[in-house]
């Protein structure tokens, strides 16, 4: 296809050119292992630690509390795993989070209940959006962990990370974001929200794949991840990916640097997404329509599937998201479509929409012309739509 529209940029972004231009040397002359002593291996060790120096700048962290992952699954089955399992020799074996987190967090809770973890989850409400009432009712003396998601990757909400943050430090009690969706979209600042351990991926903002962060407040204890060499203060062994992490910090830089014109700019844009969307009869936004991601639209059609809805924009040159996981070899529809409450077969009908600074309002002009086309044929197609407009006409 020569042209299409992308909008799916919460599930990955395109590298920034000049984030590959500054990763290049390290992919071709500047190839030395930082681990080695030597000078041409040293020059490696100078670019990392100045990449994590950059990054720290950007979050309000330490250089020293940045720890390199392959990604946001890894940073957040490191945080849960291992400070559980640190503080379980202290009889703190609860751990409260909430319904609607990634599966990267809400999978490892799973696996720690076989352990003997005692999980709550919290719910989030029709609006999307943690209650900080209940974190506090939540807590008891033997919590370990409160985790958390900065920003949902599917309704876009942000979490009031701050207050949580304060509530667990008053509380003695470590606690864990999830923010792959948040960093280099939405302010983070790690120190001044009281957070202890935080995740974080950089495709997610321009950067290259398989490579993220796990950013640990110091002091706070916790488990090596791979054993066998020194790197990462001997938590994490393993030669490091210096064109990768160098990428990361330049995709951060920028984008936190862009956050001040970006942010307007891009919110506009699914503003108008969303008031044009939800003319179309028997639609709703999914989520809060203000304490959102800038570049997040979530929106539900009744009477129609999600996957059709999808294959259809494909064919008209639009890349987009469903709320349902039928994609990914499951008929359910998105636990986080059910824990705002929607019924199954309004949450089977929804569509994501995740913009960044490179979406045109030419490209808003196209989805905007090309989604109720494609929801109208559908509908017409739909045994559902007709039930559902037959019950309307018998009120």
């Amino acid at each position: 296809m020569d042209r299409f529209i992308y909008a799916d940029n919460a599930a990955t972004t395109r590298l920034h050119p000049d984030v590959l231009n500054d990763m290049m040397p390290y992919l071709t002359e500047q190839y030395g292992n930082a681990s080695s002593l030597y000078g041409f291996g040293q020059e490696s060790r100078i670019a990392l630690d100045q990449a994590k120096a950059t990054m720290a700048e950007c979050l309000h962290c330490r250089s020293d509390e940045v720890f390199i992952t392959s990604g946001g699954s890894e940073a957040d089955n490191w945080a849960i795993k291992m400070v559980a399992k640190a503080l379980a020799a202290k009889g703190k074996k609860h751990i409260i989070s909430t319904e609607f987190e990634h599966h990267a967090v809400l999978h490892t809770l799973n696996s720690l209940k076989k352990d003997g973890f005692e999980i709550t989850l919290l719910p989030v409400y029709e609006n999307g959006i943690v209650r900080i009432e209940d974190v506090k009712n939540a807590l008891r003396e033997d919590t370990a962990l409160v985790s958390v998601m900065f920003a949902n990757n599917e309704i876009g909400t942000i979490q009031p990370i701050a207050e949580i943050g304060a509530l667990c430090r008053e509380n003695g009690v470590l606690f864990h974001t999830d923010a792959v969706q948040a960093v280099g979209h939405v302010p983070v600042d790690f120190a001044g929200m009281n957070i202890d351990l935080l995740s974080l991926s950089a495709h997610k903002f321009h950067g290259p794949k398989g490579v993220g962060a796990l950013i640990v407040r110091k002091g706070v204890r916790f488990g090596n991840l791979i054993d066998g060499g020194a790197q990462e203060k001997g938590r994490r062994a393993g030669t490091e990916n210096v064109a990768g992490i160098v990428g990361m910090a330049s995709a951060m830089k920028r984008a936190c640097n862009a956050m001040e014109s970006s942010i307007p700019s891009i919110a506009a844009k699914r503003d108008r997404l969303i008031t044009e969307l939800t003319k179309i009869t028997h639609s709703r936004l999914n989520g809060d329509a203000v304490t959102r991601l800038p570049g997040n639209v979530n929106i539900s059609f009744e009477g129609i599937e999600g996957e059709s809805l999808l294959l259809m924009l494909d064919m008209r040159g639009i890349c987009a998201s469903s709320g349902s996981a039928c994609t990914s070899g499951s008929l359910d529809p998105s636990h986080v479509l059910l824990s705002i409450g929607l019924p199954h077969a309004v949450a089977h009908g929804s569509l994501r929409l995740s913009l960044s600074e490179e979406t045109t309002d030419e490209d808003i002009d196209v989805i905007l012309q090309e989604v109720p086309v494609v929801v109208d044929r559908l509908r017409a197609m739909s045994p559902l739509w007709e039930t559902i407009l037959k019950e309307e006409q018998s009120h």
